[in-house]
């Protein structure tokens, strides 16, 4: 009885080994809100509420194929990534899961132009150049949706490749752009230099922004593992809408921001509804992909049922 006991236990600490003690990876990692729920969840203690002991977080300034890669690659193959560039893997025939939504809305996502700019919405910009960050990134399918949305001609606009929303800035500071794309909480830490001429929020439907993926084989292997990742995550969504200003110094600890700017960016995707707290919405999943047929990314269907499995979401999510 005493050995059957021991070797169950023994074989309990085995099987939860390679996932109790891991990172995982979140695009823009320190640089985004997006990623707020990860560390709230990870300053509460969050994730081991839920049955996983989560010890830290691997950031790729990219947020795209590097995350993806770096999900692909871990001991714990978990993460969050911009949904274009889990669609691209997935088409490119790498084994990716999508098993839950991270953000279900662009509304970090701005143009910006110098406070004394002359320029003054998304229709001076024609004949124009935008710094984004890379092409086919989410900064430049921003930048073509709200061309679209507002009837100005593919190619009217002229997308300039900056390598981040840092040097686009650098770029626009000294007049190599005549706008950049810009995300929070990098507007609000640098107020009164810059002007909003388009935003996201106000120009465009929601989409599917970040998707948290997985591998199949370790989606097979590891339900539990997947249930309790997505719950910790969620629970830290909750705590940002439940008590935003309770929030504010997690925020400040992990952007670097001042409390200032901190309440400001958070207030501000709050009243937004930045953050989802897992579920589907087949409306934002069709935004992603209208977008990506922007860019040249998707050509035809996002075959939607061979890669997205919402079977470890809660149940209430799950519809």
């Amino acid at each position: 009885m005493k050995r059957t006991l021991l070797a169950a236990v023994f074989g309990a600490l085995l099987a939860g080994r390679a996932a109790w003690g891991a990172e995982i990876s979140v695009s823009q990692w320190g640089v985004s809100l997006s990623g707020l729920p990860y560390a709230v969840a990870l300053e509460r203690g969050l994730f081991q509420k839920a049955g996983i002991d989560v010890t830290g977080i691997i950031g790729a300034d990219g947020g795209g194929g590097t995350t993806v890669r770096n999900v692909l690659a871990s001991d714990l193959p978990f993460g969050e990534v911009a949904a274009s560039a889990a669609i691209a893997a997935h088409q490119q025939g790498l084994d990716v899961v999508v098993v839950a939504t991270g953000s279900h809305s662009l509304v970090q996502c701005v143009l910006v132009v110098p406070e004394a700019s002359p320029l003054h919405d998304i229709h001076d910009l024609v004949g124009k150049k935008v710094a984004i960050t890379t092409p086919r990134s989410v900064s430049e399918m921003v930048l073509l949706m709200m061309m679209g949305s507002s009837g100005i001609a593919h190619g009217a606009i002229k997308p300039v490749s900056a390598g981040g929303y840092g040097p686009g800035l650098i770029m626009l500071d000294h007049g190599s752009v005549d706008a950049a794309s810009l995300i929070e909480p990098m507007l609000d830490m640098r107020p009164g230099e810059y002007r909003v001429i388009a935003d996201a929020h106000a120009m465009l439907p929601p989409v599917v922004d970040h998707f948290d993926i997985t591998t199949r084989a370790f989606a097979t292997a590891h339900p539990a593992v997947l249930r309790a990742l997505i719950a910790g995550r969620r629970a830290g969504v909750q705590a940002i809408y439940a008590d935003p200003a309770s929030v504010e110094p997690i925020a400040v600890k992990y952007l670097k921001l001042s409390p200032e700017v901190a309440h400001l960016t958070v207030t501000h995707m709050v009243a937004d509804g930045l953050w989802s707290e897992g579920g589907f919405v087949p409306a934002e999943l069709d935004g992603i992909v209208e977008a990506m047929h922007l860019t040249g990314e998707v050509t035809g269907a996002v075959d939607w049922p061979s890669f997205l499995d919402p079977s470890f979401l809660p149940a209430d999510l799950r519809s």
